[in-house]
């Protein structure tokens, strides 16, 4: 199997999960591998890959051995890392489209092949030229079925200005009948409220460190808005969907690749621009209340059916994970 060194920036949220999951599912395929635990700067760790490199050439001078690498395949996670290209015979990129900047594109010919999260980000690295395979992707399972459950919506905004925040809660505040909605948020991305908060809006400001609250909140809420603007993958979709809920999200993709008609509520969403390389949309307001409207007079019976079916896809996507990355590396290595 392969010795694979994993090109990470370490960054205590989404990445840092995806560097788990991706160690996990190689080491499980038989692979050796390596993580390497870089900042967010494409040239981060530029001095560690010149003595990598020196220490390569003498190994091939002392071996006689001209093709020898430390690594079989180099694979960097969201940023390109150009300085590591020349310690492996494969260099592989997973990107997230909406991080690659116009500057980091230059260094895509270096790169062998681009590990695609989704099927749009396919197509929008074959139409740059690359060798582009679909792997999909993978999140946490979060399903915990003891916790009660209610009518109310939860909105895991975090630290992103790409999830139409501001726009979900001022439509929110023209209806005080809605059921409760509860938008967790990072005060570094918060915009002052406009007037007093209705008593159906909960909006916590701050980072909730207790993973058990979390999983706790995203149980007890039957649905969950996913509003995001554009994607790379989509942990909170996934995870929502993984505990049996309801998700509302843009009808744009690659978001409607993940939630679709039979497990989940797409709203229509009209563009706004791009974003690096990935299109931005948001979401259509007077669409997002008509759903609304809809979803608080749908039999439980209906609302069941679409959770249940968004945890199937769930389960089969967890279970396929590791054979599509497997296909993709046989067919490259």
């Amino acid at each position: 199997m392969a010795r694979i060194n994993l090109l990470a920036w370490d960054n205590q949220r989404g990445l840092s999960h995806d560097i788990r999951l991706l160690c996990r599912t190689l080491s499980g395929l038989g692979h050796e591998v390596h993580v390497t635990r870089l900042g967010p700067h494409r040239h981060d760790g530029r001095w560690q890959a010149c003595k990598l490199r020196a220490r390569m050439w003498w190994q091939r001078l002392r071996h006689a051995d001209w093709r020898r690498t430390p690594y079989d395949i180099n694979l960097a996670l969201e940023h390109v890392r150009p300085d590591w290209c020349a310690l492996a015979r494969l260099n592989l990129l997973v990107p997230n489209p909406e991080w690659l900047s116009p500057h980091s594109q230059r260094y895509l010919p270096r790169y062998d092949a681009i590990l695609c999260k989704t099927r749009y980000g396919v197509e929008l690295f074959k139409s740059l030229g690359c060798r582009a395979l679909h792997i999909g992707f993978d999140s946490t399972d979060c399903l915990d079925a003891s916790v009660p459950r209610t009518a109310s919506f939860l909105h895991l905004a975090g630290a992103s200005r790409m999830k139409g925040t501001q726009r979900l809660l001022a439509l929110w505040r023209r209806h005080p009948e809605w059921p409760k909605l509860l938008v967790l948020q990072s005060p570094r991305t918060a915009a002052p409220s406009a007037g007093p908060t209705p008593a159906n809006i909960e909006h916590r400001l701050g980072h909730v460190r207790d993973i058990g609250e979390i999983r706790q909140l995203q149980n007890a809420h039957l649905f969950h808005l996913c509003l995001s603007e554009t994607e790379g993958w989509g942990h909170y979709m996934v995870e929502a969907m993984s505990c049996g809920a309801v998700v509302l999200t843009c009808d744009a993709a690659p978001m409607n690749e993940l939630v679709q008609a039979d497990r989940g509520v797409l709203v229509p969403a009209n563009r706004s621009g791009t974003f690096n390389l990935a299109a931005v949309h948001q979401f259509d307001a007077p669409a997002l209340e008509a759903a609304i409207e809809r979803l608080r007079t749908m039999p439980f019976s209906e609302l069941a059916t679409m959770g249940r079916q968004a945890r199937e896809w769930f389960e089969t996507n967890e279970a396929t994970f590791a054979d599509r990355l497997d296909a993709a590396l046989r067919q490259l290595v």
